[in-house]
């Protein structure tokens, strides 16, 4: 009889990583039925302590070897139900390729995730940190989360409002030791059903415009996005990265307006509230609140395209912490700290990672 999990002990981690960090697990098992996992967790080896969870590796930043036994779900079949008014409901397993998911998405006359083209990583790690790009943020789209409770032993599904989302954030990465994400249910619109691509985020309608598009579908904002990711954005395969680093800074509106006076060019986005789940978690009280761009706070400090050994910044894009070949993560860490100290010391403003610390804290 098949085995529903793989083992592997002391299994390298470096090809299973964007930003290419050398770090060995002590064990990982590859799970490709998330119907396995109280059988899994119930082992003595997973049963001390909860796992790492590990998807496409792109939001990880390994500072040394990862100490609990990790948990890569690999099942990726998707499943498609009609939800009437012109919507269809998808369903798809985590270990589903995000990039691939989106395009199989768009093939299928389904709109609404164009803008999140090209994004690393599973379906799985998606709500978790509530992956966003180019205007548009994946819980817009996500009806429902399936995830297990090791501590109970059950599945819980969670609709969109009990996901409590915020800016890169949501209940499953707040209490990641809690849940595994083994399910994502979307609801999309179809593209013959009135769907408007969201076309306003800088870049997206010039990009439009030299690909000679008058009347962009969703398929089309995809190809536009991609295109724009590939220029702005090293390929991980050449050069190790996470792709943005830095969560974007939430400030009040009076100092983002007083940052703005000082320079006038610093981009300055309103923020919508997210409402505020039973706990009182939630992006932001109500109004009062800026989005500021952390790219453009960084490239002011001079950062842009600086390296340090094999560690450094893309000349590309501000955000983007890149491994030139064989720098550890300690070495990306530090640099990352200095980058948010000299924000700090000149504008203010406090940067937070956006990728998971593994070994360090930040």
């Amino acid at each position: 009889m098949t085995s529903p999990f793989t083992l592997l002990r002391d299994a390298p981690l470096r090809m299973r990583n964007t930003f290419g960090i050398a770090a060995r697990a002590p064990l990982l098992a590859e799970v490709a039925d998330a119907a396995a996992l109280p059988e899994l967790l119930h082992r003595p080896e997973f049963a001390a302590q909860p796992p790492l969870l590990l998807g496409g590796g792109s939001n990880l930043l390994f500072v040394g070897d990862p100490t609990v036994p990790m948990v890569a779900l690999t099942g990726h079949q998707l499943r498609y139900d009609d939800a009437g008014d012109g919507r269809v409901r998808v369903r798809a397993e985590a270990g589903a390729n995000w990039h691939g998911f989106v395009m199989e998405t768009l093939a299928r006359g389904l709109g609404g995730l164009e803008n999140l083209a090209l994004i690393p990583g599973t379906v799985g790690a998606a709500p978790i940190q509530n992956i966003g790009a180019y205007g548009v943020e994946v819980r817009e789209f996500v009806h429902a989360v399936e995830a297990y409770e090791p501590a109970s032993g059950r599945i819980h599904r969670f609709d969109a409002d009990a996901c409590a989302f915020a800016y890169r954030d949501s209940l499953f990465k707040r209490e990641r030791d809690r849940y595994i994400v083994t399910a994502v249910e979307f609801e999309l619109p179809r593209a013959d059903a009135g769907h408007a691509p969201k076309l306003d985020y800088a870049g997206i309608g010039d990009e439009l415009a030299a690909m000679g598009t008058d009347v962009p579908t969703a398929r089309d904002v995809a190809e536009a996005v991609i295109a724009i990711r590939r220029r702005k954005l090293p390929d991980p395969a050449v050069a190790g990265n996470a792709g943005s680093f830095f969560k974007n800074p939430i400030v009040a509106a009076g100092q983002a307006e007083a940052l703005r006076r000082e320079h006038p060019r610093l981009p300055v986005y309103p923020v919508a509230p997210f409402p505020a789940d039973a706990a009182g978690h939630g992006d932001t009280p109500q109004g009062g609140f800026c989005k500021l761009s952390a790219a453009w706070l960084i490239d002011a400090c001079g950062w842009k395209g600086h390296r340090d050994g094999d560690a450094g910044i893309a000349a590309s894009h501000a955000l983007v912490l890149v491994n030139h070949g064989n720098a550890s993560g300690e070495q990306l860490l530090d640099l990352a700290r200095r980058i948010a100290g000299s924000v700090s010391g000149r504008f203010g403003v406090a940067l937070e990672p956006e990728p998971r610390i593994v070994g360090a804290q930040w």
